[in-house]
């Protein structure tokens, strides 16, 4: 009962995750589920739903073939609905109910590849994981898969990068995707591809030809080391969040362009300053909450500014004092002694009692949904810093 949620909310599961990094590649993705998981996807986790057609379906699963394990018929109406739609590729993606029949994701997909002829993948996801594990499973399996070991020789003496883990989980539709590819632009360098939104599949399959990729999310993570193991591309952990920590972050992009060495601009903690007047707690995804401390740190000297990671995180994206846990009690024993939280809004819930707390909101579309999409801040490069100053 320890995992049981009776005060916070849970976050977008991995089977949409896996849809969601695949959403805007031409594929056709199959939810393997009765029929509630794709309703909680397109109601809730995607916000391109009514404005960006894709091939996102649901199997229909029934208690009968739940109970007899029969997965020729699974097989034969992806066939079916591929020979018609002829997706570039066939991704399924499991649930709960898969995850108790023991259903073989990639044996599944073998099949359905030898039937079809098209490229197929099969994600054991279950539900019971945050998106992070799906979304950075299927993006790295695609680079595996479809980019091409032979690539044009580089053109231009602009340094180039590819934007690795963006989705809309984590970056909504508010603006920040096409801020963060602007400002690198106007910054001397070219963006060959954001993995996955905003570009072309001809553009990502570009992808090798990067100076260096730039992790701007734990989804992107499994990807930058894909592609640092087919092409010897490194990778920098950070997204660009702050005037100061972004110019950072493009400094070491470039060094890192040069040198051909991986960093990850995180888990450098600054010296403490005693007399403290704050404990800053961040909630979210790793990467972004660990470069918005990096901006508090950077551009307003702050101290104390320790990270809750309620999602799969890499150890080496934490510093040491940082938390990794989705279960209310650590996370309650976390928030007893902050005195300020940023976080989505939901979390306000965990400390209604305690008016000592400044709470200041960063709706987290991966947490609440559509509900406080619009209030959404820009945060790329100096919009951090005047959204800080009008939080603190």
């Amino acid at each position: 009962m320890k995992q049981t949620e009776s005060v916070l909310s849970t976050y977008t599961a991995d089977v949409s995750g896996v849809c969601s990094a695949l959403y805007e590649m031409g594929g056709m993705t199959v939810m393997h589920d009765a029929s509630g998981c794709n309703s909680t996807y397109n109601t809730h986790d995607e916000p391109r739903w009514y404005d960006m057609p894709s091939m996102v379906y649901i199997s229909g699963l029934s208690e009968i073939e739940a109970v007899m394990g029969d997965e020729e018929k699974l097989v034969n109406d992806i066939c079916e609905a591929a020979n018609d739609l002829q997706p570039r590729f066939i991704a399924i993606a499991g649930t709960p109910i898969p995850m108790m029949m023991g259903t073989d994701f990639p044996g599944v997909a073998r099949m359905i590849e030898r039937r079809t002829g098209i490229p197929s993948f099969g994600f054991a996801t279950n539900g019971m994981h945050s998106y992070i594990s799906g979304a950075g499973k299927a993006l790295a399996a695609v680079a595996r898969r479809f980019c091409p070991a032979d690539l044009p020789a580089k053109r231009g003496d602009r340094l180039s990068v590819n934007l690795l883990g963006v989705t809309p989980l984590d970056f909504s539709v508010t603006g920040n995707v096409e801020c963060m590819r602007q400002y690198f632009e106007d910054n001397g360098f070219t963006v060959i591809s954001c993995w996955a939104m905003g570009s072309s599949w001809e553009e990502l399959m570009q992808a090798g030809c990067a100076d260096v990729n730039l992790v701007v999310s734990s989804c992107g993570l499994a990807l930058a080391e894909t592609l640092h193991q087919k092409y010897g591309t490194p990778y920098v952990v950070g997204a660009p969040l702050g005037e100061k920590f972004s110019s950072f972050l493009l400094q070491q992009a470039a060094q890192s362009a040069r040198d051909k060495k991986c960093r990850n601009l995180l888990i450098q903690a600054p010296e403490t300053v005693e007399n403290q007047d704050k404990d800053i707690v961040i909630i979210g995804e790793a990467v972004c909450a660990g470069s918005l401390r990096c901006a508090l740190e950077s551009g307003f000297g702050a101290r104390n500014v320790r990270i809750l990671s309620p999602l799969e995180a890499s150890a080496q994206l934490l510093r040491e004092g940082d938390c990794f846990s989705a279960e209310e009690d650590d996370i309650f024993a976390v928030l007893q002694t902050a005195r300020c939280i940023i976080a989505d809004p939901l979390y306000r819930r965990a400390v209604r009692k305690n008016e000592s707390v400044q709470f200041i909101d960063l709706p987290h579309e991966g947490c609440s949904g559509r509900i406080y999409r619009r209030n959404i801040p820009l945060l790329v490069g100096a919009h951090a810093d005047d959204w800080f100053k009008k939080g603190f």
